[in-house]
């Protein structure tokens, strides 16, 4: 069977799917093609909008699976999947969960099907951080099956061992970790250094780092090749980034290839307590969540400068840079540049040449797909910038 992951909701979770299939998005300590890949045991392919389809290619045989890349995998739910034969589609009421098919056509089938085990789904760009604190336990047991934890130095204060789990190389010394609200999960080389204090859920990616003195409220996850330190609380950090200095993220998504100054600060809690509202790239216009805790979500290559400071809800598109005193608006378009006195465009080839630093600075190189990419989130977003 050939497994193909087609993108639902991808409006909605704009700008992070400027960049990306929907089923890149890292949820828990997974991205949802790797708990995919995971269950079924075999690779997939992606069925994206035509300028990602370069990076992230379709593959296609007599015999697809096609499945909603916004939809987590669970063993219920892959059991009813592999029990579909050709021209059946799997719904959970209005959701298509997926299809075998002879093509990659998702209005391909001729007999629809129910199932009760859907569970976890990424509609809205807040689902990410709100159904992360499950995402984390499922991952957590998902990859501890049949394993054994390297061992937890005993400089560390612990609360809740069984529910905590080193991969290879990984390292902590000196720390409060308390996993009784939930897991703790350390991916191989990561390292919390010491004095910081960590409550699951919480997942700390490949080579990243915890630097000292770092508070961590759960459910966090803090994807790969990542620095992080300050106050954090229920944030998503996808990978490749750093805020690593002190300052704080709450209820927040930040891409990847983002850098958060130091002292930088956003605000979860509007001061009336009202419902947040966040842009909707698709419906051009602020739209409620509601929800009353919601932070920053940055796309892939944004920075902001030292003591920058970001109100309730605010969206930050895809390679911007803000700097200044004050609080900006709370749509900052992509490929912009300033503050409070205004933004200016960040021309693509100045935003082009700094993230090819970036990725030397990370022995990585910025290939010409992802440039291409760049590009055409540059035009695909000018009317934002007028």
């Amino acid at each position: 069977m050939n497994y193909i992951l087609f993108d639902d909701s991808r409006e909605n979770l704009l700008p992070l799917t400027f960049t990306r299939p929907v089923c890149e998005i890292r949820l828990g300590i997974l991205t949802i093609r790797e708990k995919w890949e995971k269950y079924l045991q075999a690779k997939t392919s992606t069925l994206t909008e035509d300028y990602l389809s370069k990076k992230f290619p379709l593959k296609e045989s007599k015999k697809n699976m096609i499945i909603n890349g916004s939809v987590c995998p669970n063993q219920k739910l892959v059991k009813d999947i592999l029990a579909l034969k050709q021209g059946e589609a799997l719904f959970s009421e209005e959701t298509l969960i997926a299809i075998n098919s002879s093509t990659s056509d998702t209005e391909n089938y001729n007999k629809r099907k129910e199932t009760n085990a859907f569970s976890l789904y990424i509609k809205n760009l807040w689902d990410i951080f709100q159904k992360n604190g499950k995402a984390i336990e499922d991952d957590f047991y998902l990859l501890t099956s049949g394993r054994k934890s390297q061992k937890i130095s005993k400089t560390n204060s612990v609360t809740n061992p069984k529910n905590i789990f080193l991969e290879k190389g990984a390292k902590v010394e000196c720390s409060i970790l308390n996993a009784s609200a939930g897991p703790i999960y350390l991916c191989k080389d990561a390292e919390i250094m010491e004095g910081c204090m960590v409550r699951g859920p919480f997942s700390l990616g490949e080579h990243s780092q915890l630097k000292m003195g770092a508070k961590i409220y759960g459910p966090t996850t803090v994807g790969p090749e990542s620095k992080v330190g300050g106050e954090v609380n229920n944030s998503v950090i996808f990978g490749y980034s750093n805020k690593a200095h002190d300052g704080f993220l709450g209820n927040s998504v930040i891409g990847q290839w983002c850098n958060i100054g130091a002292d930088s600060n956003n605000s979860n809690l509007k001061n009336n307590y009202m419902p947040v509202k966040l842009w909707n790239y698709f419906q051009e216009k602020f739209e409620s969540a509601g929800i009353t805790f919601c932070g920053l979500i940055m796309g892939d290559h944004s920075k902001c400068g030292i003591n920058t400071m970001f109100n309730t809800g605010t969206v930050v598109g895809v390679s911007a840079n803000i700097f200044g005193s004050g609080f900006p608006r709370n749509f900052i378009p992509d490929f912009s540049w300033g503050g409070v006195g205004g933004f200016s465009t960040y021309k693509p080839s100045d935003a082009i040449a700094t993230a090819q630093r970036v990725y030397e600075r990370r022995n990585k190189k910025l290939n010409d797909t992802e440039k291409e990419i760049l590009t055409k989130v540059f035009e695909m977003t000018d009317k934002f910038r007028r």
